[in-house]
């Protein structure tokens, strides 16, 4: 009985032995699988990205399918060492004081491939003093991201920006008059089409909603890989200082 019972033991830890082996088996290879799914994810990204080039102009997302999209205006060299996240409105007069001051500067750091920027844009001032104009160059600016002109169309609308009070903007054919400036859109059928049927309108919607919910009060807000760096009185940030906290983390 004794020979028996421990036959029989012996016999279930065998069991037991291989079917632990065999889970371990099919846990390993389940883990290979999933290796290198993501190693031909990775490698299909890698490869657009080489396609599409190192430093680029784009909307971050697409719009549609129910899916929420609030991600910004990228532009500058993706592998850039430092980020520059920029909340504004064409229709704020401290955004417009603040591309005046600094558009020279940061245009520079992203020709040197030490600063990506990444524009998100809301709709302050027509939440705060009614009216359309935010938004209708909101939509006309990523309709300009569309036709990879989104850095021209972007400085026309800060230099030809009009007082807060005038509304301005919400005129679409003044919008489309700007953009004959831009060659590429001077006669572009797609970019006006975009622009006349408020193709990003949602999209602007969407980026102003969770701007109001970041925490963030004002126009503009600056932030220097996730720091802001422009609100504070105490401290006020210059061109120079810019570029100083810029080389700092190249």
């Amino acid at each position: 009985m004794s020979q028996n019972d421990g036959g029989e033991g012996q016999g279930r830890r065998t069991a037991r032995e291989r079917l632990r082996a065999e889970r371990e088996q099919e846990r390993k290879a389940e883990k290979r699988r999933r290796t290198l799914k993501m190693a031909g994810v990775t490698v299909g990204v890698l490869g657009l990205a080489t396609a599409v080039g190192v430093s680029a102009v784009t909307l971050g997302g697409k719009d549609g399918g129910g899916k929420t999209d609030t991600k910004p205006v990228v532009d500058g060299a993706n592998g850039a060492p430092a980020t520059l996240t920029v909340y504004e409105d064409f229709r704020c007069p401290a955004c417009g004081q603040f591309e005046s001051q600094f558009h020279g500067t940061v245009n520079k750091l992203r020709a040197e491939g030490k600063l990506k920027t990444e524009y998100h844009l809301v709709t302050l001032i027509d939440d705060n003093s009614g009216g359309r104009g935010s938004a209708r160059a909101a939509n006309a600016a990523l309709c300009a991201a569309d036709a990879h002109r989104f850095r021209a169309y972007h400085d026309l609308l800060y230099k030809h920006q009009p007082p807060e009070e005038e509304d301005t903007f919400r005129n679409t054919d003044r919008l489309l008059s700007l953009a004959k400036k831009v060659p590429a859109l001077k006669r572009n059928a797609s970019f006006e089409r975009c622009v006349r049927q408020g193709k990003n309108d949602g999209r602007v919607q969407r980026s102003n909603r969770a701007f109001k919910q970041s925490g963030h009060q004002q126009t503009p807000t600056v932030l220097l890989d996730g720091k802001d760096v422009y609100g504070q009185s105490s401290t006020p940030l210059t061109p120079k200082r810019l570029r100083q906290m810029v080389q700092e983390k190249a």
